[in-house]
């Protein structure tokens, strides 16, 4: 059965999210929201629970901790939570392909090349014959757009000529750490926790989207939710989207919430700092009409280069891919 915060919900990736049984519940505006355990959504969600923004705004928010991403996506699919956070091209991917899944934006705060501050690395070009270290796996959207600017302004191919190392993330920024890298490219928190430590950005996965072509910082994830649940229980979406602008809006301002959560985030000192500001830099402040067209723009440069393999065989990105709050 499902259990909250109070304990983990250890879910297998494959095979059993269907057979999981709801908590009873009888609140009519109830979200259940899957998240990893240890991730960064996990910081606005202590937030929003810590201060009750959930029932000033009439929801009960039951917080589900899964083990894997592959996880909350069974169990997404299989209907099993009403929320996760995933990013836009497993949306639009799902959306091509029948299901009608949607978001709302989230973060835009995405990985980046990370080296030393000594490194003589300072160009994308610098890391020919370079041994890079890469978290996230071959079909990461920002490794992807780092490559794509790569061969835009370079005529460099960055998988051929440099000797790419895929890892987790912990692994490649440890491995940064011993030296036994040149450069990495890692999750916006492992960077943040890097530039902390004696590392400086090469670039980021943002400034390769604009430079791309998006007129803007894009958000990389958002609340993932079925079209259907959301016209079904518009009280619930709308009451969640508004406790989460009130969290995010208190982890914007209060260096003292940060102070609170250190002890979950396990930082402190100058490395808490830099969290802090890398995702204050990551709230999504653009209207979502422009968050999806530059996500569309984006889109089709990330299918030329990761092919059907990232995409299936949708050569646009889905529409309704990004929800549209309905007027009121």
């Amino acid at each position: 059965m499902m259990i909250s915060r109070r304990g983990t919900l250890r879910l297998a990736a494959f095979g059993t999210a269907a057979a999981l049984v709801p908590k009873p519940s009888f609140a009519t505006n109830r979200v259940r929201i899957g998240v990893l355990k240890f991730g960064t959504v996990s910081w606005a969600l202590d937030a929003l629970e810590h201060h009750r923004f959930d029932t000033a705004n009439g929801i009960d928010l039951e917080v589900l901790d899964f083990a894997g991403e592959d996880a909350t996506n069974v169990a997404m699919l299989a209907g099993a939570i009403d929320m996760i956070v995933s990013d836009w091209l497993w949306v639009s991917r799902q959306r091509s392909e029948g299901v009608d899944l949607t978001l709302v934006p989230y973060s835009t705060a995405v990985g980046a090349i990370m080296v030393k501050e000594a490194a003589p690395i300072r160009t994308i070009a610098d890391l020919r014959g370079k041994k890079l270290g890469v978290a996230g796996g071959p079909l990461d959207k920002s490794w992807l757009l780092i490559q794509a600017l790569a061969r835009r302004d370079h005529g460099l191919d960055l998988p051929a000529t440099s000797d790419i190392v895929f890892g987790a993330p912990p692994l490649i920024s440890e491995k940064a750490m011993q030296g036994e890298l040149d450069a990495v490219l890692n999750f916006w928190h492992f960077c943040a926790r890097l530039e902390a430590n004696g590392f400086r950005r090469l670039i980021g996965a943002d400034a390769a989207a604009k430079a791309l072509g998006a007129a803007g910082a894009v958000s990389a994830l958002g609340y993932v939710f079925h079209d259907k649940w959301a016209n079904e229980n518009p009280d619930a979406i709308s009451g969640f989207i508004k406790a989460s602008a009130q969290s995010k809006d208190l982890l914007a301002r209060s260096d003292d919430e940060w102070l609170r959560l250190a002890p979950d985030i396990r930082a402190q000192g100058e490395e808490l700092a830099k969290l802090r500001d890398r995702y204050r830099e990551g709230i999504p402040r653009r209207p979502v009409a422009d968050d999806a067209a530059d996500a569309g723009k984006l889109y089709r440069v990330l299918a030329e280069i990761g092919g059907e393999k990232l995409v299936g065989r949708a050569p646009e990105m889905a529409p309704g891919t990004f929800w549209q709050v309905p007027p009121q």
